[in-house]
């Protein structure tokens, strides 16, 4: 994963790190060892980063209804009632609805979800994250009136709808999974990413309870992957930041804070600098300018990282002006803008002059297509929607991710979006806005080497090189680009020398 790609035939590993890249003769003649791995002429990886990812939602999301993939609402009813017919659970939660898969553009109202479940409370998170849709019984157990306010929320009673905040509301009164039952889905999920070779996940977005479990999962030795949390700015964070500096526990690092600047585009909820084109709202600042550079100040005083949650222009605007003035004396902040889904035209210099750093999410923009030129118009779209080629050429890199549970985890897919800018059933045919997509080897380095700068863990990590750690993963099936998506795995993943994940190659 040099700049030229330059590709080896075997590799020396001693004491989890990598000794010697080479030639097949020179490295067998000049090495003995235990253990011998005949890769079988696979193709061999730095391990791959998920640069954005959600372990603890998908973990929480696994004891609920997954709603993911539905295509009618009388099919999310369906759903439901089978949850319920194998669950003793006296309030029903899920997530991942997203009406435009129903052929519906506005959000769904709650009249069929509350005539279905007339005394049963039910919150429905919509697959962003960011809307919920809520029957009436719940909105009289959490108490959901015409007098409730809530800063940096919206509540549509008519519908049942409630946006951003104001899920946190709700969220905050609804019963938790036990920590144990976390925990062993926690153990799962990991297992299932380092069957596809990801042996990094940049976890966005920790509470400090949830930080506590991450913390004994390490203490227990059952976190097998590299977890890199950023936590939300909350004082029992802060306060976990200033006595522990840079917090390394095992497989578990914490250097960085993630804030959530707006919402999400599929509900309205990211703020855009002019209205929708099919509505007349601007969408949600979640956080005041001032509030923002607060929240940066207090961040920058104990050198930890900002990641910043930046979907709408709007959004973006404020925080890159912030970090382009408040960044001056620091040249190597690392900086991240999670997402950077709509930029104005004007604001992608401020990339190269703030030298924040995007992490975006390609298989967004595949799924994004079916609505996105009809929430923001075709101009907004073509001239700053989902634009990574571009953001890559004014920030110098860029990291990949997938948001998952959002999206799917799967690495290939966001390969395979990233370059063809089509999803795994190849659609659309020309790609979307195919202008953006990037080259095999920038798609690469932004789930390796790109990544790992954005960690904080380049001098370790990234490619294979002599001195780096022995963090790979061989893949079953060579990367295939040029025709339909092909669907792969890792056969073997190491991480420090140590094979996490094996299917059994020739030892």
């Amino acid at each position: 994963m040099n700049d030229d790609l330059d590709k080896a035939e075997a590799i020396a590993i001693k004491d989890g790190e990598i000794v010697e890249v080479g030639p097949e003769r020179q490295i067998l003649n000049k090495y003995t060892a235990d253990k011998t791995i005949n890769a079988e002429q696979k193709d061999v990886f730095p391990g791959i980063h998920d640069a954005h990812g959600h372990i603890m939602s998908l973990a929480k999301q696994r004891q609920n209804v997954d709603l993911r993939g539905v295509t009618s609402y009388d099919q999310m009813i369906r759903e439901i009632e089978k949850h319920i017919a194998k669950n003793d659970q006296p309030i029903i939660q899920g997530r991942g609805w997203d009406q435009s898969l129903w052929g519906q553009e506005s959000l769904p109202n709650h009249k069929k979800l509350s005539e279905a479940f007339p005394e049963t409370p039910v919150a429905l998170t919509r697959i962003d994250g960011h809307a919920m849709l809520v029957n009436e019984a719940m909105m009289e157990y959490a108490n959901i009136n015409d007098t409730l306010e809530i800063e940096g929320g919206v509540i549509n009673l008519e519908k049942g709808i409630l946006l951003d905040f104001a899920l946190d509301y709700v969220n905050d009164q609804l019963p938790e999974p036990t920590k144990e039952d976390l925990k062993e889905s926690i153990v799962e999920i990991q297992e299932e990413l380092l069957a596809f070779g990801i042996t990094h996940v940049h976890e966005a977005g920790l509470h400090r309870e949830q930080l506590k479990l991450f913390q004994e999962l390490a203490d227990e030795d059952k976190l097998k992957i590299n977890v890199y949390a950023m936590i939300f700015p909350t004082e029992e964070n802060f306060e976990f930041a200033e006595k522990e500096g840079f917090y390394k526990n095992g497989k578990l690092s914490v250097r960085s804070f993630k804030i959530i600047v707006d919402g999400s585009l599929g509900s309205h909820g990211a703020c855009m600098i002019e209205p929708y084109s099919d509505s007349a709202t601007y969408g949600i600042m979640l956080r005041k300018p001032g509030e923002v550079q607060n929240v940066f100040k207090r961040v920058k005083s104990l050198g930890y990282q900002l990641n910043s949650h930046c979907i709408g222009d709007s959004a973006n605007r404020v925080v890159l002006r912030t970090i382009d003035t408040l960044m001056k004396d620091i040249p190597d902040h690392r900086w991240r803008i999670e997402h950077a889904q709509v930029i104005h035209p004007n604001d992608f210099e401020l990339f190269e002059s703030s030298r924040a750093l995007p992490s975006v999410q390609p298989t967004h923009a595949t799924t994004d297509q079916r609505w996105a030129e009809h929430h923001i118009g075709h101009d907004r779209l073509h001239k700053g929607g989902y634009s990574y080629n571009t953001l890559r050429k004014k920030a110098g890199m860029i990291m990949f991710g997938t948001d998952f549970p959002v999206e799917d985890f799967d690495p290939f897919a966001t390969l395979y979006a990233a370059t063809k800018r089509k999803n795994t059933n190849n659609e659309p045919k020309e790609g979307f806005l195919p202008a953006q997509k990037v080259d095999y080897s920038v798609a690469l380095k932004a789930m390796t080497l790109w990544a790992s700068f954005g960690c904080f863990e380049e001098g370790q990590l990234g490619t294979l090189e002599k001195g780096k750690q022995a963090t790979l993963t061989i893949l079953d099936q060579p990367i295939e680009l040029e025709n339909d998506f092909a669907p792969n795995y890792a056969v073997l993943t190491l991480i420090d020398g140590e094979a996490v994940y094996d299917i059994n190659l020739e030892w």
